[in-house]
């Protein structure tokens, strides 16, 4: 159920040599596609997705169709093709977490599906929640993807961060939007 933008899409993921441990952020989500007859191009069918305003519901009064988590991480050990560990990219969403229709139940974190980037250092796993999911930024143990750190960001993040020294000092450098407006916001270890 990667939808038309992918499962794992362009940020990739991040890959540690150290370990042999590739990350990749995917998502989960339903969408209908279609060939139609013919259009003004003068091709004989057009593909269309679900955005062509015939979509059906794919979930039931905003509960999705299919087990969360809806966004996830997963560490592969590339030494063995194995899956490390995996964990849902975000918390539950509100909605979700206060629906009627699931009064009582138990929810487990769910993630949003968003695509999630990633940057992996010598020690720590870098995860945001992408566009679509909360201006959270984290940092996670690496080895077994327990959520170290928490940072609140002043947008949602939207971009693979990266990470540059100077003078001695690491930076991770990500983008943030605002809705109309985007910006770029270097964070650091306090002196």
């Amino acid at each position: 159920m990667p939808c038309s933008t992918g499962g794992a899409n362009w940020e990739g993921g991040a890959y540690d040599p150290e370990t042999g441990i590739l990350y990749v952020p995917s998502r989960s989500c339903l969408m209908t596609f279609a060939l139609i007859p013919g259009s003004e191009t003068g091709s004989e069918s057009i593909y269309v997705n679900g955005g062509n305003g015939n979509n059906p519901a794919m979930n039931v009064e905003g509960i999705e169709l299919f087990k969360p988590p809806y966004g996830r991480i997963t560490a592969i050990d590339l030494n063995t093709g194995e899956h490390a560990w995996m964990i849902a990219n975000a918390d539950t969403p509100e909605e979700l977490q206060n629906h009627p229709l699931l009064e009582g139940v138990d929810i487990p974190r769910t993630g949003v599906s968003t695509h999630t980037g990633l940057l992996v250092t010598q020690s720590l796993l870098f995860s945001g929640e992408g566009q679509g999911g909360g201006p959270i930024f984290r940092a996670h143990d690496k080895a077994s993807g327990e959520i170290l750190a928490e940072i609140t960001l002043p947008g949602n993040h939207v971009a693979p961060p990266t990470t540059y020294m100077h003078e001695g000092r690491q930076y991770i450098v990500t983008t943030v939007t605002m809705g109309d407006s985007a910006e770029i916001v270097a964070l650091s270890l306090p002196d």
